[in-house]
Protein backbone atom coordinates (compact mmCIF):
# COMPACT_ATOMS: atom_id res chain seq x y z
CA UNK A 1 0.00 0.00 0.00
CA UNK A 2 1.60 3.13 -1.03
CA UNK A 3 1.95 6.29 1.60
CA UNK A 4 -0.62 8.19 -0.88
CA UNK A 5 -3.15 5.84 0.37
CA UNK A 6 -2.12 6.45 3.75
CA UNK A 7 -2.61 9.82 3.50
CA UNK A 8 -5.81 9.98 1.68
CA UNK A 9 -7.18 7.60 4.67
CA UNK A 10 -6.57 11.01 6.93
CA UNK A 11 -10.06 12.53 7.87
CA UNK A 12 -12.10 9.63 6.92
CA UNK A 13 -14.69 8.35 9.05
CA UNK A 14 -14.60 5.44 10.99
CA UNK A 15 -18.24 5.58 11.78
CA UNK A 16 -20.74 6.58 14.64
CA UNK A 17 -21.90 4.57 17.36
CA UNK A 18 -24.49 5.42 20.20
CA UNK A 19 -24.30 3.97 23.50
CA UNK A 20 -26.04 3.32 26.50
CA UNK A 21 -23.28 3.42 29.95
CA UNK A 22 -24.69 0.83 32.03
CA UNK A 23 -24.08 -0.43 35.63
CA UNK A 24 -23.54 -3.79 35.49
CA UNK A 25 -21.00 -3.55 32.66
CA UNK A 26 -19.31 -0.85 34.20
CA UNK A 27 -19.13 -2.77 37.22
CA UNK A 28 -17.75 -5.59 35.52
CA UNK A 29 -15.17 -3.26 33.73
CA UNK A 30 -14.18 -2.49 37.39
CA UNK A 31 -13.82 -6.04 38.16
CA UNK A 32 -11.68 -6.78 34.82
CA UNK A 33 -9.14 -3.96 35.70
CA UNK A 34 -8.98 -5.48 39.47
CA UNK A 35 -10.08 -2.10 40.75
CA UNK A 36 -11.95 -2.50 43.54
CA UNK A 37 -13.67 1.01 44.28
CA UNK A 38 -17.19 0.85 45.44
CA UNK A 39 -17.49 4.15 43.04
CA UNK A 40 -18.24 1.99 40.63
CA UNK A 41 -21.14 0.06 41.88
CA UNK A 42 -22.76 1.75 44.58
CA UNK A 43 -24.50 5.22 44.12
CA UNK A 44 -23.82 5.73 47.71
CA UNK A 45 -20.69 5.59 47.20
CA UNK A 46 -20.19 8.15 44.09
CA UNK A 47 -22.48 10.57 45.95
CA UNK A 48 -19.87 10.32 49.08
CA UNK A 49 -17.24 10.76 46.89
CA UNK A 50 -19.23 14.23 45.42
CA UNK A 51 -19.95 13.05 42.05
CA UNK A 52 -23.21 13.09 40.57
CA UNK A 53 -23.99 9.25 39.71
CA UNK A 54 -22.08 6.21 39.61
CA UNK A 55 -18.47 7.00 36.81
CA UNK A 56 -16.88 4.24 34.72
CA UNK A 57 -13.47 3.61 35.44
CA UNK A 58 -10.93 5.91 33.38
CA UNK A 59 -10.15 3.81 30.66
CA UNK A 60 -13.25 2.72 30.53
CA UNK A 61 -13.87 4.59 27.18
CA UNK A 62 -11.43 1.83 24.75
CA UNK A 63 -14.44 -0.51 25.14
CA UNK A 64 -17.38 2.14 25.62
CA UNK A 65 -18.07 0.90 21.67
CA UNK A 66 -18.57 -2.73 22.73
CA UNK A 67 -21.35 -2.24 25.28
CA UNK A 68 -24.73 -0.80 25.27
CA UNK A 69 -24.57 -0.02 21.53
CA UNK A 70 -28.71 -1.27 20.58
CA UNK A 71 -29.32 -1.22 17.15
CA UNK A 72 -32.51 0.93 17.99
CA UNK A 73 -29.92 3.60 19.23
CA UNK A 74 -28.38 3.64 15.59
CA UNK A 75 -28.02 6.13 13.21
CA UNK A 76 -29.67 4.55 9.41
CA UNK A 77 -27.52 6.18 7.42
CA UNK A 78 -24.01 5.32 9.08
CA UNK A 79 -22.49 3.81 5.89
CA UNK A 80 -21.57 -0.04 6.84
CA UNK A 81 -17.65 -1.75 7.72
CA UNK A 82 -15.10 0.56 8.57
CA UNK A 83 -11.93 1.84 6.29
CA UNK A 84 -9.52 0.99 9.53
CA UNK A 85 -10.73 -2.72 9.32
CA UNK A 86 -10.31 -2.95 5.32
CA UNK A 87 -7.19 -1.02 5.58
CA UNK A 88 -6.08 -3.65 8.40
CA UNK A 89 -7.29 -6.33 6.38
CA UNK A 90 -4.98 -5.44 3.56
CA UNK A 91 -2.19 -5.32 5.68
CA UNK A 92 -2.81 -7.99 7.23
CA UNK A 93 -2.93 -9.95 3.77
CA UNK A 94 0.83 -10.06 3.10
CA UNK A 95 1.38 -11.61 6.77
CA UNK A 96 2.74 -9.53 9.77
CA UNK A 97 1.23 -8.29 13.81
CA UNK A 98 -1.46 -5.76 14.28
CA UNK A 99 -0.41 -4.45 17.24
CA UNK A 100 -2.57 -1.77 19.81
CA UNK A 101 0.54 0.88 20.29
CA UNK A 102 -1.06 3.71 22.79
CA UNK A 103 -4.30 4.74 24.00
CA UNK A 104 -5.26 8.11 25.25
CA UNK A 105 -8.09 9.70 26.74
CA UNK A 106 -9.01 13.29 27.21
CA UNK A 107 -11.98 14.13 29.73
CA UNK A 108 -14.25 17.11 30.31
CA UNK A 109 -16.34 15.46 32.50
CA UNK A 110 -16.48 12.20 33.73
CA UNK A 111 -18.65 9.13 31.78
CA UNK A 112 -21.62 8.81 34.29
CA UNK A 113 -23.86 5.44 34.30
CA UNK A 114 -27.32 6.35 32.29
CA UNK A 115 -25.27 8.43 29.65
CA UNK A 116 -26.14 7.98 26.22
CA UNK A 117 -23.28 9.29 24.18
CA UNK A 118 -22.74 9.43 20.61
CA UNK A 119 -19.18 8.12 19.54
CA UNK A 120 -18.12 9.72 16.49
CA UNK A 121 -14.33 8.43 15.36
CA UNK A 122 -11.92 9.54 12.62
CA UNK A 123 -8.60 8.91 11.21
CA UNK A 124 -6.47 11.15 12.53
CA UNK A 125 -3.39 10.24 11.34
CA UNK A 126 -1.65 7.45 9.30
CA UNK A 127 2.03 7.16 8.30
CA UNK A 128 4.82 4.17 8.25
CA UNK A 129 8.14 4.18 9.90
CA UNK A 130 11.29 1.73 9.26
CA UNK A 131 12.58 -0.42 12.17
CA UNK A 132 14.51 -3.19 12.26
CA UNK A 133 14.45 -4.33 8.61
CA UNK A 134 10.37 -4.39 9.22
CA UNK A 135 8.00 -1.26 8.00
CA UNK A 136 5.92 -0.38 10.48
CA UNK A 137 2.31 1.27 9.72
CA UNK A 138 0.50 3.33 12.40
CA UNK A 139 -2.98 4.27 12.20
CA UNK A 140 -4.25 6.96 14.67
CA UNK A 141 -7.94 6.62 15.20
CA UNK A 142 -9.45 9.34 17.58
CA UNK A 143 -13.34 9.15 18.57
CA UNK A 144 -15.20 12.00 20.25
CA UNK A 145 -17.98 10.93 22.50
CA UNK A 146 -20.81 13.37 22.98
CA UNK A 147 -23.85 13.31 25.83
CA UNK A 148 -26.47 12.39 22.79
CA UNK A 149 -29.46 15.62 24.24
CA UNK A 150 -27.16 18.49 24.87
CA UNK A 151 -24.48 17.85 22.44
CA UNK A 152 -21.79 17.90 24.79
CA UNK A 153 -18.36 16.46 24.52
CA UNK A 154 -17.54 14.19 27.23
CA UNK A 155 -14.43 12.44 26.47
CA UNK A 156 -12.13 11.56 23.51
CA UNK A 157 -10.24 8.50 23.07
CA UNK A 158 -7.28 9.02 20.51
CA UNK A 159 -5.81 5.15 19.56
CA UNK A 160 -2.75 3.98 17.85
CA UNK A 161 -2.95 0.76 15.95
CA UNK A 162 -0.15 -0.61 14.29
CA UNK A 163 1.21 -3.22 11.88
CA UNK A 164 4.48 -4.68 11.51
CA UNK A 165 5.33 -6.14 8.19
Amino acid sequence: MADDTLEQLIGTSTGRSVITVERGHVARFADAVQDPSPVYRDPRAASAAGLPGIPAPPTYPFVMGNFGRYPELQVDDDPPGSPVAALLGSLLAGGGLILHGEQELTYRRPVLVGDVLVGEGRVADAYRKESGGHTMTFVVVETIWRDRDSGEEVTTSRMTVLHRS
